[in-house]
């Protein structure tokens, strides 16, 4: 009979010490200068590649990494041709202490992040700035940070506790991406030419999502998938008075509330075709049932609601709805449609008495988790083209899309991981909750692994505002998710 494989055992004060030192003494410092390099993903910097941003990033990274001298660390910039750079790095099997490796040896865990950064967006604190860091109680403010420079950073302290403590680990590769925030559309040909160097993976831990609180460990059970593109109403070749035209010449902007009236109920913001929707899972219903009980009003509460005096008393903008459950499957298993920028409007200044002679707007349509978003794109296309309106020109013309993603089952070992993991450094049980946004990497990667267990956890948590102004990463939640990582990393069968 084999003798028993001895349980990995990690100090976890010494660990959460290790990793919140690495944090206040160096990771902070190196994402300070992470937020000022101005390293939009392509989908917002055309010129990239001559810009040299996301390079100084990748680069600036890489040279961290190699400065901690991780025992049996190799890593590398690689770049295919003509696509945004990633970098790679391996660490070998260890079986630390133990007098015999662990049985976890002949396995991966794969760590992913990525180094774009959304752009700049408007509406920033008068004392805060996209490119300009601020640390202000535990928060360090700036575009990227939370969203996902620590990635890299975290990952690597993680496993340098590992190594600390000459714990067992299994071999551990980690991918850091440049094209998140466009689609992640040089990912797959990435992911195809290191497959084999990937291994067999059996966890693969993404540090690119969101958290219910910041008073546990947040495990995301879904995210929803994400078809977008410019819908164009044209209905003059240019514009005229409006008081000679309006009345026999139909607005564009009338025309193209037409065409949206077929995708969406305005009252209720429902998309209308059924294909768009899915029947929520059994499982997935009861943990946002048991979420919702946990967070209770904060579920709509921490949005920034707009506000304004009412005869004496505050009034505030409503949520669609005040029931946390229902709230939360709007937001994760519901499709909805966002207008995220619009063209044909001149600036107020410039607005003059003219009918103008087409509207656009880039429409952003989020979709639940089991529906497939080519399919989206196309029925998108048809619907909204077909049967213009008084004949004028419209055109739709996708721009992205990418599949949401259902984490599989939760084998016995990974859960009971998590809530160890969670009460260890949080003193809570690990929740698990259902995220509005899309991580494109994850289906290629639950296709491509299909028996691996997929840790999907992040720092954006209330207010902290991704893609927005203000957007912050809550370095006490950092340092404590930072330590999670390595133990469920040293749980690993």
């Amino acid at each position: 009979m084999n003798a028993p494989i001895p349980e990995p055992t990690l100090n976890a004060a010494q660990v959460l010490d290790e990793v919140s030192r690495a944090w206040d003494d160096d990771i902070v410092h190196r994402l300070e200068d992470y937020i000022r390099i101005p390293a939009k993903s392509p989908a917002f910097d055309a010129d990239w590649e001559k810009n040299g941003f996301i390079d100084t990033a990748v680069w600036d990274a890489t040279t961290w990494v190699h400065a901690q001298k991780v025992e049996g660390l190799t890593l590398e910039i690689i770049r295919l041709e003509g696509r945004t750079p990633v970098l790679f790095f391996e660490v070998a099997a260890s079986s630390g202490a133990a007098e015999i490796a662990p049985a976890a040896s002949n396995q991966t865990v794969l760590m992913y992040g990525h180094l774009d950064k959304q752009p700049e967006f408007t509406g920033w604190r008068s004392d805060l700035g996209p490119w300009t860091p601020k640390y202000e109680n535990g928060k360090l403010y700036g575009r990227g940070g939370a969203d996902d420079g620590y990635a890299v950073y975290a990952s690597i302290a993680a496993i340098q506790a590992l190594k600390s403590q000459n714990t067992a680990h299994p071999r551990i590769v980690g991918l850091i991406e440049t094209c998140e925030e466009s689609g992640s559309y040089d990912l797959l040909p990435y992911i195809d030419a290191l497959r084999t160097r990937m291994g067999d993976v059996a966890l693969v831990i993404c540090l690119d999502s969101g958290a219910g609180n910041y008073d546990q460990l947040w495990f995301t059970s879904s995210l929803r998938g994400m078809a977008s593109g410019v819908l164009k109403v044209e209905i003059l070749t240019e514009g005229m008075h409006s008081g000679e035209a309006s009345g026999l010449v139909p607005s564009s902007f009338r025309i193209m509330r037409h065409v949206l009236d077929r995708l969406e109920d305005s009252a209720t913001g429902r998309l209308l075709p059924a294909a768009f929707h899915c029947e929520v899972p059994a499982d997935r219903l009861a943990q946002t049932q048991a979420t919702a009980a946990i967070l209770g009003d904060e579920v709509h509460k921490r949005f920034p609601w707009a506000h304004y005096d009412c005869g004496g008393s505050t009034a505030f903008a409503l949520p669609t709805t005040t029931d946390p459950v229902q709230g939360l499957l709007n937001r994760t298993w519901a499709p909805t449609l966002s207008v995220t920028g619009a063209e044909g409007f001149p600036d107020f200044k410039n607005a003059g008495n003219v009918l103008r002679p087409y509207t656009a707007f880039k429409l952003s349509l989020r979709l639940p988790p089991l529906v497939d978003a080519g399919m989206a794109v196309q029925q998108l296309k048809r619907l909204l083209e077909d049967n213009a309106p008084y004949q004028a020109r419209v055109t739709f013309e996708g721009e992205g899309s990418a599949t949401g993603w259902n984490a599989p089952s939760t084998a016995p070992w990974f859960e009971q991981a998590l809530n160890a993991a969670s009460q260890t450094y949080f003193g809570a049980p690990c929740g698990y909750i259902g995220q509005g946004g899309t991580i494109p990497l994850m289906s290629l990667l639950s296709e491509g692994f299909p028996k691996a267990q997929m840790m999907v956890c992040g720092v954006l948590g209330p207010k902290s505002n991704a893609h927005g102004p203000n957007e912050f990463l809550h370095v006490p939640y950092a340092k404590k998710l930072t330590a999670a990582v390595a133990h469920v990393i040293a749980q690993v069968r």
